[in-house]
């Protein structure tokens, strides 16, 4: 009987663990939660089957760093980087995450592919070509804050460097996905991304 010695993992995953692993976060996986940091250095993320058929963990380590990032270093100390998730008056902070992470995403043309999977879906579907700029709305401040945090930072190249990873492979399979898949890019990704683009 033939000894396996080696197995297959998903490119995109190995990407944002190591991403992770460069920002300091342990990545643990878990069926009693979505996400939730421990406010040490461990990031729990839903199993496989716990999760929507369009959640993946790169999106979901992307978000849980948008969220940090918008919160402030003195989040990385509390549990769930401070967050109360049932509180109403939280709600801003989620929008400013979410921001943040389409501002990101729109850079190599995956705003799709990195979308919110929860309940604030139609909050960033609706978010304009330009997530950060001035508004009425008071999370544009807080997410405007967390990007210049972000580019002063050290998270600066794990994160730009797995989106930019990211979108190669996105790049590479455009004409082999079908619609239904994740990995098919929007029209507006497309002509955003300088890798989409490329026939």
């Amino acid at each position: 009987m033939r000894t396996i010695n080696q197995k297959y993992s998903d490119p995109v995953e190995l990407i944002w663990l190591n991403a992770a692993a460069q920002m300091g976060m342990k990545i643990a996986r878990s069926a009693e939660v979505n996400a939730s940091w421990d406010g040490v250095d461990t990031l729990t993320i839903g199993t496989p089957e716990t999760l929507d058929p369009d959640d993946c963990v790169a999106q979901m380590i992307l978000h849980e760093a948008c969220h940090a990032l918008v919160e402030g270093p003195e989040c990385l100390t509390k549990p769930d980087w401070g967050l109360e998730s049932f509180n109403p008056a939280r709600k801003v902070h989620e929008h400013a995450c979410l921001r943040l992470q389409a501002a990101l995403a729109d850079r190599y043309g995956m705003r799709s592919f990195f979308a919110s999977t929860t309940v604030f879906r139609k909050y960033y579907d609706q978010l304009p070509a330009d997530p950060l700029a001035d508004g009425i709305d008071p999370a544009i401040a807080m997410a405007q804050s967390a990007m210049r945090s972000l580019e002063a930072g050290p998270w600066k190249h794990p994160i730009h460097d797995a989106l930019r990873r990211t979108s190669i492979i996105a790049g590479a399979i455009q004409d082999v996905v079908d619609t239904c898949s994740l990995w098919k890019l929007s029209v507006s990704d497309r002509e955003q991304s300088p890798v989409a683009r490329r026939p």
